[in-house]
């Protein structure tokens, strides 16, 4: 697969993620805030806190309320990874690698594209959670109709490969969301308060009804441990990493005459800490510690790909 392809589709794949997850991150704030009591905590501020882009939020916008990070985050066409520009930006990708993408697919992006901008120009549109929980049910469309109409085949894998790339980092994020949640109301954690927080974080990633499968009631530990190492859920971080590497090693195949890339040993090293760390040792050396340096390493492992097989580097 030329190079210029690969890459396209990556993005693609992880464009349509990131909005997607921009959505569920909306949705479950504005929840929030119906559900607990008024202004017991500031919801909005660490939304933009953990971008790492506050300053660039704080100049243009200066206070993090709702209305100003509703269009930070979904609408501001100047702000490289609001859930416009990204929609925008997978589309875009999408009419370079046409040929490479089913019909349905294609026809899906653009549609999901245009849903949301004709919303950003829409000023009398109700931004509640339903709207959001309706561009999230577009992303899953979209999720459906690529895995029902596209082959397995290279094209599948780069995508799969951002997908569960971007899909990593920000259920890493949404643990960050907890802990500036934390910093600014240390007095709630064990109380019903806390409870609620977890639970809509659980609900950020879909993972209520599986995380309940499990455990009766709202644990740290184990709230932590479905977040980070849960094996089988599709929004853990491990299973992201876990795919990401069998897409990876499935091109290495195709691509490389069986040899291991840099990016496949980079994602086999760092699956391999997270099928071997315990919440026990995340809590000891700090959680954001750890997620932060998660982040850092899918950072990393995007470079690396970007080396290993594209001709540029991130968008």
């Amino acid at each position: 697969m030329l190079s210029r392809v690969a890459e396209s589709v990556y993005w693609m794949s992880r464009q349509i993620e990131r909005a997607e997850n921009i959505a569920r991150f909306l949705e479950v704030t504005l929840h929030l805030i119906l559900d607990q009591p008024e202004n017991l905590v500031d919801p909005w501020d660490p939304l933009v806190r953990v971008t790492g882009d506050d300053e660039w939020f704080k100049k243009k916008y200066g206070l993090p309320n709702q209305e100003n990070v509703v269009q930070f985050l979904a609408f501001d066409e100047e702000y490289p990874h609001s859930m416009l520009t990204c929609l925008r930006t997978a589309r875009e990708n999408a009419r370079g690698v046409r040929e490479k993408l089913s019909s349905e697919a294609f026809e899906q992006i653009n549609e999901f594209y245009l849903f949301v901008n004709d919303a950003s120009r829409n000023e009398s549109l109700d931004r509640t959670s339903q709207f959001f929980d309706d561009i999230r049910q577009h992303a899953l469309l979209w999720s459906g109709v690529f895995a029902s109409t596209m082959a397995q085949d290279t094209t599948w894998h780069f995508a799969n490969v951002g997908r569960m790339l971007e899909r990593a980092d920000k259920t890493s994020r949404v643990l960050d969301v907890k802990y500036f949640n934390l910093l600014l109301s240390v007095d709630h954690v064990g109380t019903a308060i806390d409870d609620l927080q977890w639970s809509a974080l659980l609900l950020a990633i879909s993972g209520m009804e599986a995380y309940r499968r499990d455990h009766h009631d709202i644990d740290l530990e184990n709230v932590i441990a479905f977040f980070l190492f849960n094996r089988t859920f599709p929004r853990s971080v491990h299973h992201c990493i876990a795919s990401a590497g069998w897409s990876l090693g499935e091109i290495d195949n195709c691509s490389r005459a069986h040899e291991a890339s840099q990016t496949s040993k980079q994602l086999d090293v760092l699956q391999h800490r997270l099928a071997n760390t315990r919440v026990k040792e995340v809590l000891a050396g700090g959680m954001h510690q750890f997620v932060d340096g998660v982040q850092r390493e899918v950072n990393e492992i995007g470079n690396s790909l970007a080396e290993d097989f594209f001709q540029t580097s991130h968008q």
